[in-house]
């Protein structure tokens, strides 16, 4: 199936989106990926890093449906959605400064708590904006231009962060602060002076509590077998990245040996796949339905995995990354992809919690089950330190989905599958 040409309104709007979540990757991947460096030399073990991290995802069980819910009740006049981004952006800001100079567990643990709980609230009701804002033929290309600018954001926290971290330790907390701040306020005055905001994010004629329209989604989801699947799968797929994102530079530099500056310089490389993935499969997914996509993509990644998990030779692995980063574009990519087309009407700010209580609950596991594997298998998996075992971690989290996806796919409509 051809697919027409973005409108240039189209490709405005796309762009004008893409600008928060370039700050907000940046902000969270400098948070994943530095911050267990830090508390490692801070004293901690792999599984209390594992723990700290994972205050993402602990955050994202509870938070995200409320705050969604909220965004498609709330009335003012800049819409339901951008007042939570405005209000969640500054204290998030300043939890990434203070990071920066934390110098016990004990205040990591807090200010990466403060961070969280501004994250989330922002980001919620920014993603319900793509479901507002983009025709369901445009679906895929959505995520796929979104996740070319997460991917800018990842890229540039890993390559730049690690520089700045080997200057000094604050320094990519600081600019990471910087960047988010200046984006959220870019894209604010942006949609403001467009005037897409209107109305959006309001049901004007729904007077329920908010409690109530909790229940009523998940009344809907008790309701629909397909959202619940999609919520199994995609907290698999969630835990394999996030469990990936918290240990590959420890990987890198305590399993392999290698400098911070030079683990950021091979993620960075790898994130160029990410790049080149993410405009891919979006245009794929507007052709042959993300579900397609996604279940050849899961192939690929998750037999991927199973290459540095078993091979430690540095060559083999080099050989496996482009394939891992290209497979792992289409995991980040196209997820959310697949369920935009299942959202009801006046539901989309809800749906987008549910999607990110689906995320929590792999977030959460992905780093604790990895951390706590890394020093199970520390005493077979010597050459690394154990920390090869991560690779078997994503790998079996992967490989696990793909029933679950098939399913997905047999009890949802082809249609609402198909962008």
């Amino acid at each position: 199936m051809a697919t027409r040409a973005l409108r240039a309104d189209e490709k405005r709007i796309l762009a004008l989106l893409g600008l928060p979540t370039l700050g907000l990757a940046l902000s969270i991947t400098v948070v994943s990926t530095y911050l267990p460096v830090v508390a490692r030399d801070l004293g901690s073990s792999t599984t209390i890093i594992g723990l700290i991290i994972g205050g993402e995802g602990m955050m994202a069980l509870f938070l995200p449906l409320w705050v969604g819910v909220w965004s498609d009740r709330l009335r003012t006049p800049i819409g339901g959605r951008l007042p939570f981004m405005l209000v969640a952006t500054p204290p998030a800001a300043a939890a990434l400064v203070l990071l920066g100079f934390a110098d016990s567990l004990g205040l990591v643990a807090i200010l990466v708590a403060v961070f969280f709980f501004g994250y989330f609230v922002a980001y919620e009701p920014y993603r319900a904006l793509y479901p507002d804002l983009v025709t369901g033929d445009v679906v895929g290309r959505s995520q796929g231009n979104q996740a070319v600018w997460r991917g800018g954001g990842t890229a540039l926290a890993i390559v730049a962060g690690g520089l700045l971290f080997g200057l000094w330790h604050p320094a990519p907390f600081i600019a990471a602060a910087a960047i988010l701040s200046l984006t959220v306020a870019v894209f604010s005055w942006g949609v403001i002076r467009r005037g897409d905001l209107n109305g959006i994010g309001e049901d004007e004629e729904d007077d329920a509590t908010l409690v109530e329209r909790v229940r009523g989604v998940l009344q809907l989801v008790r309701a629909r077998r397909e959202l619940r699947l999609f919520f199994f799968a995609n907290a698999l797929w969630e835990l394999a990245i996030a469990a990936l994102k918290t240990f590959v530079v420890l990987y890198i530099t305590h399993g392999l040996g290698h400098g911070v500056a030079f683990a950021s310089l091979v993620v960075g490389g790898v994130s160029l796949f990410l790049l080149g993935g993410a405009i891919v499969s979006g245009r794929l997914a507007d052709q042959h339905g993300a579900g397609q996509v996604m279940e050849a993509a899961l192939w690929v990644f998750g037999l991927g995995l199973l290459v540095p998990f078993l091979v430690t030779n540095q060559a083999i692995v080099a050989v496996s990354a482009p394939i891992i980063g290209f497979g792992g574009a289409v995991l980040m990519t196209l997820p959310f992809a697949l369920l935009m087309p299942l959202m009801p009407d006046h539901h989309h700010g809800a749906l987008t919690g549910y999607y990110s209580l689906s995320r929590g609950l792999g977030i959460t596991l992905g780093p604790l089950v990895a951390g706590a594997t890394i020093q199970a298998f520390s005493g077979i998996f010597t050459a690394t330190e154990g920390y090869s075992a991560v690779w078997g971690v994503c790998a079996l989290s992967v490989l696990t989905s793909i029933p679950l996806l098939r399913a997905l796919r047999r009890a949802a409509p082809e249609s609402a599958l198909r962008s």
